[in-house]
């Protein structure tokens, strides 16, 4: 069998994990025998991508996947009972009493910025306030192009238990349905309100999965016992809930089999590149984290608190303060947020030669309601809502958690034989193996070699040093066990635990990912590839303008040994909101997968612990 460059990236990936870590596995359980299979046949392949936003779901086979809205209306019980509609742009953090004043102060920074550098021909921007495009958009009144929409609400006459995407999105919000986002800033969306239980949030999952599957591409729930699947994860992940979704997928909707990959490594797989500095930016959230040769730094992984969606409602109030002319837009208004999500696509960017007042127009197209068409005057607010990215106090969020690393995991109690336990033993047996020797080489007076040396407190000493360490390495801070690289990782963490509180911007977030790589060489190879996915930065001038931030802030030593910096939004011509999903149909298509798949009998009889043994990455 002829291995690709993918196939060995990923057995050198699960290698490099467990040499990182420094954990002895254990034996793997006996598994359950499978009956003998012939070779998977990819169109039997279906891959998971789900995002806060969109869910992204097909074939391996197929060129593009399926992307619905990842949201269903779920009809009311009970007459009277309270509307819920969980909130698409709105956020904690907005209504805070200085919200208004930090978000000020960031606006204040990007202008700064955006003065203080010349266009391309060396001309400096012409000078635009936002008092003259107020000024024209206050006189401007909507034109009537249509006097029907012909958008219509979604019938619910035959009042369906629940409605799912596009569908759900135009649910009528007199009728008695609630809305649902069951995954929110990469994890699944709990909270104290109705349909916000663990139970409840996995069954919304389960119906929007299964109706996908069955409307979309055409798959009956009983046949899925013939499908296997490929489950897309962020790289800074929940353990329970991520246990809680491979259980429903195997044994509630009934796949034979699941591999479960990280988004990063999936990236490079479907962009192709064997090393890069990956950077999800997505609705809810954006992801940093460096990848090499198939595996994903643990030490690397960062996780922003924001994304596409404060960019859209930055542009909101940038709008608003330019006197927006549609004066009925609300951020709680489920349909007015999907025209300003069209409207940031098409109008922002991240060009420093465009400058200037522009006139634009757009129309609105609601049910039961005329078709209008608005004029509209910008001049620097298409460039400073993207510009918060990398200036995230513009985005005015105060008293919430912005910056995630990935956390020691708490234990579960269906893995006795987790981290906890492998650490442990791992440590008294070198202990032991050290007392051993030091008996043999050096007998005490008067003792056997068999005596025991329990008490000695220079042992005690050595083994509550040696326990310091393994946590240090349960935390993913020490890839050796040497003290001189623990000394120096650790100090590392407190620093970034410093401002997990506080905002980090975009390239400074890169910066920090890529110094948290073991080696310079290793650095060297982040710097020189910097791959950016997910639909939160597909803007005009993106490449160019990400790429120049990171050349200024590279530390001085880097300068002379990376050559390049290459920075990568559209791998192989591509839409980049797809790249981890293709990456996820290479590989299920791969040879080397066939050791991943954790088969339903299997995740039956051992659970969770087969999620350690199988997962491409380190548990």
């Amino acid at each position: 069998m002829i291995m690709t460059q993918t196939d060995r990236d990923v057995e050198n990936g699960r290698d490099r994990e467990k040499e990182q870590r420094g954990v002895k596995r254990p034996i793997v359980p006996a598994t359950v025998p499978e009956p003998a299979q012939e070779q998977i046949q990819a169109n039997f392949l279906v891959v998971i991508h789900p995002g806060s936003r969109s869910l992204r779901i097909g074939r391996a086979t197929d060129t593009l996947p399926v992307c619905v809205p990842h949201v269903i209306a779920r009809r009311h019980r009970q007459l009277g009972q309270p509307r819920r509609e969980d909130p698409s742009l709105l956020r904690h953090g907005l209504s805070a009493a200085d919200s208004s004043e930090q978000r000020q102060s960031g606006l204040k920074m990007i202008d700064q910025v955006i003065w203080s550098r010349k266009m391309s021909n060396g001309v400096r921007r012409t000078p635009v306030s936002a008092e003259q495009a107020r000024l024209y958009n206050r006189q401007i009144r909507p034109a009537v192009l249509e006097p029907h929409s012909k958008v219509s609400w979604t019938n619910t006459t035959h009042q369906p238990q629940y409605l799912v995407g596009e569908e759900a999105l135009h649910v009528n919000p007199s009728d008695c349905y609630s809305l649902h986002w069951p995954v929110c800033r990469g994890h699944l969306n709990l909270h104290s309100g109705p349909g916000g239980s663990l139970t409840s949030v996995l069954i919304d999952l389960e119906n929007i999965w299964a109706h996908t599957l069955q409307k979309q591409l055409e798959i009956p729930l009983k046949d899925l016992k013939y499908y296997r699947c490929i489950l897309l994860i962020p790289d800074i992940y929940n353990r329970q809930h991520v246990k809680e979704v491979v259980n429903m997928l195997l044994v509630k909707m009934g796949f034979s089999a699941v591999v479960v990959h990280q988004e990063s490594v999936c990236a490079t797989f479907g962009s192709g590149l064997s090393s890069a500095c990956v950077v999800d930016v997505g609705d809810q959230k954006t992801s940093v984290c460096c990848v090499e040769d198939g595996v994903s730094h643990r030490s690397s992984r960062l996780c922003l608190a924001y994304g596409g969606s404060d960019v859209t409602r930055c542009f909101f109030w940038l709008m608003q303060r330019a006197g927006f002319p549609y004066r009925e837009c609300q951020l709680s208004n489920k349909l007015d947020c999907v025209l300003l999500h069209q409207l940031k696509e098409s109008f922002c960017h991240l060009d420093q030669d465009i400058s200037g007042l522009q006139d634009h127009e757009f129309r609105t197209r609601f049910p039961e309601s005329p078709v209008l068409l608005y004029q509209l005057r910008l001049g620097d607010e298409k460039l400073q809502a993207p510009m918060a990215l990398f200036y995230p106090a513009a985005f005015g969020i105060v008293g919430q958690k912005m910056t995630s690393l990935l956390h020691r995991s708490q234990g579960d109690s269906e893995d006795p034989h987790d981290e906890h336990f492998l650490l442990n033993t791992q440590s008294k047996q070198d202990q032991s193996s050290r007392a051993t020797a030091d008996r043999r080489a050096f007998p005490k007076p008067g003792g056997g070699e068999g005596e025991s040396s329990m008490g000695d407190p220079l042992e005690k000493g050595s083994l509550a040093q040696d326990l310091e360490l393994s946590q240090a390495q349960a935390e993913g801070l020490v890839p050796g066990a040497e003290a001189e690289e623990s000394s120096a990782l650790v100090s590392r963490s407190s620093a970034i635990s410093q401002f997990e509180g506080k905002a980090l911007g975009m390239d400074k977030a890169i910066l920090h990912s890529i110094d948290s790589c073991g080696s310079d060489e290793t650095k060297r190879k982040m710097y020189s590839c910097v791959l950016v996915v997910g639909g939160g930065l597909m803007f005009p001038g993106a490449q160019e303008f990400l790429q120049q931030r990171i050349l200024n802030k590279m530390p001085p030593s880097f300068r002379c040994l990376v050559e390049n910096v290459e920075v990568i939004t559209r791998p192989k011509d591509t839409d980049a909101r797809v790249t981890a999903w293709k990456g996820g149909s290479v590989l299920a298509c791969l040879d080397t997968t066939q050791e991943l798949w954790i088969h339903q009998r299997e995740w039956q009889r051992f659970g969770v612990r087969m999620l350690r043994e199988r997962a491409a990455f380190v548990w």
